[in-house]
């Protein structure tokens, strides 16, 4: 079963568009899109300083356990998750049903700032998805099945 729509260069050039802005506006420092299944997307920001490969897959995690939680005092949906540290902090938002917003930024910077732009960044984010899935509604991609051995069935050369 696909969970990503095939995106195209200009899927990625918007997502990657809506996380400058957002970085711009709550000043956070690395802003991702992963795949609940825990794969980086794209991303914007400070990427030397953090393995984000691993914050992805373990940002994932922290949501879907958060979700557990969730259920177990049931509650329907948490929709966020927040994890707050001395140097820095961590903000997850729930995007659609296959993708997950991740905000890292100084822990001096509210939280209810970055929250409050992320959820409309969250909405610009959810929109471009939807319209790749439009694009080619019985086409995606999951990737927890992917061979990162031969992507040969992944990736084509551009038309012009």
């Amino acid at each position: 079963m696909a969970t990503l729509p095939q995106l195209i260069e200009e899927d990625v050039h918007r997502l990657d568009f809506v996380l400058q802005e957002l970085l711009t506006s709550c000043e956070a420092t690395t802003a991702l899109i992963i795949d609940k299944g825990g794969f980086l997307i794209t991303h914007r920001g400070e990427s030397e300083q953090f393995d984000l490969t691993t914050i992805a897959a373990l940002a994932s995690g922290a949501y879907l356990a958060n979700q557990t939680i969730a259920n177990l005092i049931h509650e329907e949906n948490f929709d966020s998750v927040y994890q707050q540290g001395e140097k820095f902090s961590m903000f997850v938002l729930n995007v659609d049903q296959y993708c997950l917003l991740v905000l890292v930024f100084r822990a001096a910077i509210s939280v209810g700032a970055v929250k409050y732009f992320a959820m409309g960044t969250g909405l610009k984010i959810a929109h471009q998805l939807e319209k790749a899935r439009q694009r080619s509604p019985h086409e995606g991609l999951d990737l927890s099945v992917l061979n990162v051995a031969d992507t040969s069935t992944l990736f084509r050369k551009r038309t012009a």
